[in-house]
């Protein structure tokens, strides 16, 4: 077999070498023949095992200098086309190619005049795209390959709609790729789109450019989550992206904490893109202990060496874990994925480890440090689920009791007095 390296262009081979690639992971190494052979490819392996390299090398070779608008990447959100425009530009400059990145929530004159210098490369989020495909600003019957980065998510409700009407702007005759850890899930989908076969190349059980991910828990009731977190951040060498399910939750997580001191800040879909860009650099530069996020950074975001994931609510589906956890133990690097628990999701966490396959141990925050074992000062019999659920509900009543109105208070009185006479008769 021909050595990966050798395969790239002699400028690319040194820049391969000084990146400190030792060897191709298993999704480079196979899908590069077919997208040299402009042949419709279907991509799936981990994440964090190189799949933008796995699909940009071997596209940008097929590119010709001088011609505008033949190859699209689209992506699932800013923060991914942002990173693979970072990605494809340092490759490209080397061959003389331009890439251009056409980001909802950026400036569209900017795009607009840049679009004038006639890049090879478009970088994109479907909706931005679509509407300058419409305008004539961007000329889709000249695409010659359409990429779909984080494919089975351009394919979700919502998204759906603008990917397919993308593809119709665009010639016959194109050649189409997709990349994503579950990118199986959009499988038939993605075969409806063409007449012919396309290739699937599933690397996910033979892939070895995944680090060690431990997948860790540690009890704590609802009331108490902001406190963890924030005593997590004054842990050894920790930083960590830190998932909520809702933006309202992320939002008053983000004041209290920045409150109590904590160097946090937030990544949220209603952001524009420069308080968004800002947040991921000072995260990537150490500034930050926490960013705190949904689903959002889920996907494709590279934090390199990002030592911990915090999943301060469980994630909804089985895909949502996956790309969640995904952002640590990327190309060889250790990590752990805590998982925050109260007694009304540790069962929601066990279905999905086990469905998943992931071995999960439990940890205790004491002391400055997590711990595999209980403490010696927090040993003794451990309240059940069952008592920690009933001691929440008496709180609840507590506080509704003390909230009550006097008019609320008067019409129990005269109840009670009413159910005394009866049961005297």
């Amino acid at each position: 077999m021909t050595d990966y390296k050798e395969q790239l262009p002699e400028v690319w081979q040194k820049k391969w070498q000084a990146s400190g690639f030792m060897k191709a992971s298993s999704i480079q190494e196979q899908c590069f023949t077919p997208l040299r052979e402009k042949k419709d490819v279907v991509g799936i392996s981990p994440t964090g095992s190189g799949k933008t390299l796995a699909y940009l090398l071997p596209l940008l070779m097929n590119v010709e200098q001088g011609n505008a608008n033949q190859l699209l990447i689209l992506t699932s959100s800013q923060e991914l086309a942002i990173q693979v425009t970072e990605v494809a530009r340092v490759w490209a400059a080397e061959i003389g190619l331009k890439v251009q990145p056409l980001i909802g929530g950026a400036n569209v004159k900017r795009q607009l005049e840049n679009l004038k210098k006639k890049p090879e490369v478009i970088v994109g989020t479907p909706g931005r795209v679509l509407e300058l495909m419409k305008q004539k600003k961007v000329k889709a019957h000249l695409f010659q390959t359409i990429v779909m980065d984080e494919a089975d998510q351009l394919f979700q409700e919502g998204t759906e709609n603008l990917t397919k009407q993308i593809l119709t702007q665009a010639p016959v005759d194109y050649q189409l790729a997709f990349f994503s850890a579950t990118a199986d899930r959009a499988l038939e989908t993605i075969q409806m789109l063409k007449d012919s076969a396309i290739k699937v190349i599933d690397v996910t059980a033979e892939d070895d450019s995944q680090g060690e991910v431990r997948h860790v828990y540690l009890r704590i009731t609802e009331r108490k989550k902001i406190d963890i977190l924030r005593r997590l951040a004054y842990l050894d060498a920790f930083q960590a992206l830190v998932f909520f399910n809702q933006v309202g939750d992320m939002g008053a997580a983000e004041e209290k904490l920045l409150h109590h001191g904590v160097e946090v800040a937030s990544l949220a879909s209603d952001q524009n893109k420069l308080m968004r860009k800002m947040a991921i650099q000072q995260f990537r530069e150490g500034r930050l202990v926490e960013l705190l996020t949904t689903d959002i950074a889920a996907r494709g975001l590279d934090i390199p060496k990002l030592p911990y994931i915090v999943n301060a609510d469980i994630p909804m589906t089985q895909e949502g874990y996956i790309h969640r956890s995904g952002r640590v133990g990327r190309m060889g690097t250790k990590g752990v994925v805590l998982n925050l628990v109260s007694p009304g999701t540790i069962d929601d966490l066990k279905r999905l480890a086990k469905t998943m396959g992931i071995s999960l141990s439990e940890v205790f925050l004491h002391g400055g440090q997590l711990h595999t074992e209980r403490p010696a000062s927090e040993e003794g019999p451990r309240e059940s689920h069952t008592k920690i659920i009933k001691k929440e509900k008496k709180q609840i009543k507590a506080t509704h009791k003390f909230s009550e109105t006097p008019q609320t208070k008067k019409k129990k009185k005269q109840k009670n007095q009413k159910n005394k006479g009866a049961r005297r008769k």
